[in-house]
């Protein structure tokens, strides 16, 4: 009898597999990530998922500032991949568009728990009944401060407005000590980018619900005196990324604003750029002095927010629907760890874990290696607090326009850099801040 079920079940099995070869579906994923070593490691995530679940995934690479014309023309002619891994600015167009099949987004969040998920995430994809696109991953903008020195004075974490100028006022004491790094080169996209940090902190948008909007009087003078203090803390000159890495990795600057890719250089993992605050490149010594805040509040915003870059997968209406579905699943929970991998400093866990275990995800990034010339896991650069702050920014991350559906009319505010121009003409006494906030309000409703 025994001998007979075991029959049996060999040919149910063979039935399942020829079912299942039957089934197996050829997926083709579009991805900006196009590095050769970032890319090998979405093949090989390709080759597992592969051999799990019988579907073959062509991965295919897209040059970032080509993915939107690709993708309209391709939807023109039918011809869309399967799953895109796309940035936030598409997320909701192409939704609208018809570009992105939202059930199919919708029920892979819920089949894999919303609740684990950031809500910060997860709310700039959010349609009227569901999601437009599955966050993947994200990162978002830092205050990077001297946490030695912070300590040493007594001050409070650079988390307020407020306690930027406090500790601008202890620790400024140029040229052997700048007390910030302010970005004012105007035709930067870095000086863009914190300057909507900054502005977003103080609950100030350039649009609402119905479009453009003018700038609230009170709020944005507050930003412009800011923004003017922690100028006048910094160099002369143009001012943008590179200096401001450079002074802080030398000892001079307490306090920037950057990306989390500034972690593994700042550690010595990245011969390019080494820390020079002492005589060993290699040193991990400014990582342990450093402290980092992400959510970050001004006068009239006492919540604050946070400056974050979403990335997410989107399943498109040409897809294989429930093959594709399969990969953005195994994409976000068994292969989420290869996933998180392809770049952990720039990769932080949108998902925070399951049900069943709701920081293993988290808890596995910290374990993951950084670095380019040397590698190390973030867990063992960084203490713990510091590891939940960067993760924990995520649950607060916003952009201007996302709430509001008007992320398209932000963006090309944004890209017209006229609120770069009229902030550094006030930094420079040009105008007072009430004349630049009419100037501001009269730019950007000019912008088309």
């Amino acid at each position: 009898m025994k001998h007979k079920t075991l029959m049996m079940s060999g040919a149910a099995t063979a039935l399942i597999l020829s079912c299942a070869a039957a089934s197996a579906e050829e997926l083709r994923f579009w991805t900006t990530e196009e590095q050769p070593e970032r890319l090998a490691r979405q093949e090989q995530m390709a080759a597992d998922f592969a051999a799990a679940s019988g579907h073959t995934v062509e991965v295919i690479p897209v040059t970032e500032s080509d993915l939107g014309t690709r993708a309209t023309a391709a939807y023109a002619a039918g011809d869309l991949p399967d799953v895109i891994y796309h940035t936030l600015q598409y997320a909701l167009p192409w939704a609208d568009a018809g570009i992105l099949d939202t059930d199919a987004a919708t029920d892979i969040i819920e089949a894999l728990g919303a609740d684990t998920f950031a809500s910060g995430a997860l709310g700039m994809a959010a349609t009227a009944d569901g999601f437009a696109s599955v966050p993947a991953d994200g990162w978002t903008q830092m205050v990077v401060y001297r946490a030695d020195l912070f300590e040493a004075n007594g001050l409070e974490a650079p988390t307020t407005y407020a306690n930027v100028l406090a500790a601008v006022d202890a620790l400024h004491n140029p040229p052997e000590m700048y007390g910030f790094v302010a970005a004012t080169k105007i035709d930067e996209g870095f000086m863009s980018q914190v300057l909507e940090h900054v502005f977003l902190a103080n609950g100030v948008s350039p649009v609402g619900p119905d479009g453009v909007q003018p700038l609230d009087e009170t709020a944005t003078i507050e930003v412009l005196e800011f923004y003017k203090a922690i100028a006048e803390a910094s160099p002369p000159g143009d001012l943008y990324w590179d200096q401001s890495r450079s002074l802080y990795f030398s000892g001079n600057a307490a306090m920037i604003i950057w990306s989390p890719f500034i972690l593994d250089e700042l550690a010595g993992l990245r011969d390019s750029a080494p820390p020079t605050i002492n005589d060993d490149p290699t040193s991990s010594d400014l990582a342990a002095a450093t402290g980092i805040v992400t959510n970050f509040a001004g006068p009239s915003n006492p919540d604050g927010a946070a400056w974050g870059d979403i990335r997410y997968f989107g399943v498109t209406s040409d897809a294989s629907t429930d093959a594709a579905m399969e990969f953005v699943e195994y994409s976000l929970g068994e292969g989420y760890g290869s996933t998180l991998a392809i770049a952990p400093e720039g990769k932080f866990p949108v998902r925070r874990g399951t049900a069943d275990n709701p920081t293993e995800f988290t808890d596995l990034w910290a374990t993951l290696d950084v670095g380019v010339d040397r590698r190390a896991p973030l867990g063992d650069l960084y203490a713990q607090e510091m590891i939940d702050e960067i993760v924990g920014g995520l649950d607060v991350a916003q952009r201007w326009g996302v709430e509001d559906g008007q992320l398209a009319a932000a963006s090309k505010i944004i890209n017209s850099q006229v609120i770069n121009r009229l902030v550094r003409e006030y930094i420079d006494g040009e105008r007072d801040a009430a004349a630049t906030v009419v100037a501001l309000n009269e730019a950007i409703a000019s912008v088309e």
